[in-house]
């Protein structure tokens, strides 16, 4: 399968209309062959037409259709084979078993949605039969979800695959019945190209119409923007900065009609180490955080890069051996030299704090991120917003707090989360519960006992959390409940059966699970 530098519109390859550029190798800093070029207006109009034209033929597909759609997606993305990961490889920098496993990861997740829509849950139909007798007679109400329209993906640098063409963001929109519009990440335009072509195959062999999938190629903010700024367009899932998810979130909202944008932003998931956990594990507390910290070279956006303790020996005694096995790490080559110039800025402006002492510091390198420790008071963390800013890559901040007090005041002072640690024993219980309390309202997943890299994809995930984690902290970007994000109800009125979707019948032909007159069951 050769890469051809072009975009995928109406199931066609086609050479965008504008500038050329070409993928960076980072480890080598070397341009990487083909060239591809920039879509321009007119291409991005009829990519986003094309998706609107395609949405109620794609919307109206059985459950059964569209979830054999996604297993022949994954089919089609395991049959590109080893070129795919050597491509992915030299424009990413990631390791072979790394890239392997993301290919795993992207197919499971597809079949996750595939199983969800044989199975049905995901439906939440109710039907409120007709009582007539009562006063006032109440009619015969029955409510079902629905595709809300064409969805706008934006792929991640940080996953070439998973959260890229054929990642969560489009599995999802295509199990809830909605055409992707995909924007293709600069970085790794190859990679996006392979999988993109699996994804046109896969609709082909499904005979959906060629609108429901489209690549759209370039570099820069202005792509994006018309894609967003599109009437077309219904929704975005996007993962990427701070500042580009607001970016987003600012042209949808000034759109004639606003739409959502579910962005996966910014999080620095604070790691709580518990007395009782610091006294009898802190060895291997610090293993892990020193695995978990340089994991991907850091470049994890559940990456821990806040650690909170109450002042003292024990806290030292971690900090010291932290320090040395962070020093113990060698730098790595990160995604794109724009990532690792950021990542050594912002080293760079912590170790330059008044409030903040250097405990570790590897040498980076051009294009490379070494690991770093810092640490600081719990009262300068307080006083100093700059101290809260997410630094993507393998550096994290120590947070000396005088006691559990003030620890859960510097967890009231923390911005949304995507995620938050508790390291504890039994003795901490009462500490863990007031601190829950806390932690509740500022992420969306809690673990204890573990370290947040590694986002399992199953039923019960929560990759989400309050603003600036997300721009949405009732939705999760990974996990079956990622199709509720591009679903919306519709109310069918004392609809004649003959009108009234399969799902909403008298007789369920389908024996979905439904939730009638206050009951839940197949009737």
């Amino acid at each position: 399968m050769n890469i051809t530098g072009k975009a995928l519109i109406g199931g066609v390859s086609e050479r965008g209309n504008g500038a050329n550029f070409k993928a960076v190798d980072p480890a080598l800093r070397a341009p990487l062959e083909p060239a591809f070029y920039m879509v321009d207006a007119a291409q991005i109009d009829r990519a986003c037409n094309l998706a609107r034209d395609a949405f109620d033929a794609f919307r109206n597909t059985s459950d059964e259709q569209r979830a054999t759609f996604l297993d022949t997606v994954a089919d089609q993305v395991i049959a590109i084979g080893d070129e795919l990961i050597v491509r992915a490889m030299a424009e990413s920098g990631l390791p072979r078993a790394r890239l392997e496993g993301e290919r795993g990861r992207t197919v499971g997740q597809l079949r996750l949605f595939a199983a969800l829509l044989r199975e049905g849950s995901w439906r939440d139909v109710r039907i409120d039969s007709a009582l007539p007798e009562r006063v006032p007679p109440r009619p015969d109400m029955r409510l079902r979800l629905i595709g809300v329209g064409p969805v706008a993906v934006f792929a991640a640098s940080n996953f070439p695959l998973a959260f890229s063409v054929a990642g969560g963001d489009t599995a999802s929109a295509f199990a809830a019945g909605c055409p992707v519009v995909l924007k293709a990440h600069s970085a790794h335009p190859g990679t996006s190209e392979l999988v993109a072509r699996a994804v046109v195959k896969a609709v082909a062999l499904c005979q959906l119409p060629a609108g429901v999938f489209a690549l759209l190629t370039g570099t820069g903010n202005g792509i994006g923007q018309a894609l967003v700024a599109h009437p077309a367009i219904q929704a975005v899932g996007f993962t990427g900065s701070r500042s580009g998810g607001q970016a987003l979130m600012a042209v949808a909202a000034a759109r004639p009609q606003p739409i959502p944008v579910y962005a996966e932003m910014s999080s620095i998931n604070p790691v709580f180490l518990l007395p009782g956990a610091l006294d009898r594990r802190a060895e291997e507390i610090d293993a892990g955080f020193a695995a978990s910290l340089t994991m991907g070279v850091g470049q994890f956006c559940t990456n821990p890069g806040l650690v909170l303790a109450i002042d003292g020996e024990q806290f030292d005694r971690f900090a010291a051996s932290a320090a040395r096995a962070l020093d113990a790490t060698e730098a790595a080559t990160m995604l794109t030299a724009g990532i690792a110039a950021s990542y050594q800025g912002g080293v760079q402006q912590l170790a330059a704090h008044d409030a903040v002492i250097t405990l570790a510091h590897t040498a980076h390198g051009e294009g490379k991120g070494g690991a770093a420790l810092f640490k600081t008071s719990g009262a300068a963390f307080l006083a100093q917003h700059a101290l809260h800013g997410e630094v993507f890559g393998p550096a994290s901040l120590l947070v000396a707090c005088k006691d559990a007090d003030e620890a859960r005041l510097v967890a009231e002072s923390l911005e949304g989360q995507l995620t938050a640690t508790i390291q504890m024993e039994a003795g901490d219980m009462d500490e863990a519960r007031k601190l829950l309390t806390v932690l509740e309202r500022k992420v969306g997943r809690i673990l204890v006992n573990g370290f947040p890299t590694g986002v399992e994809v199953s039923t019960a995930m929560v990759h989400g959390g309050p603003f600036p984690a997300t721009s949405d902290g009732r939705s999760t970007s990974v996990g079956t409940a990622a199709i509720n994000r591009f679903l919306r109800p519709v109310c069918y009125q004392n609809m004649p059966q003959a009108l009234l979707p399969e799902v909403l019948r008298d007789h369920n032909p389908a024996g979905t699970w439904r939730r009638r007159d206050g009951s839940l069951g197949k009737a």
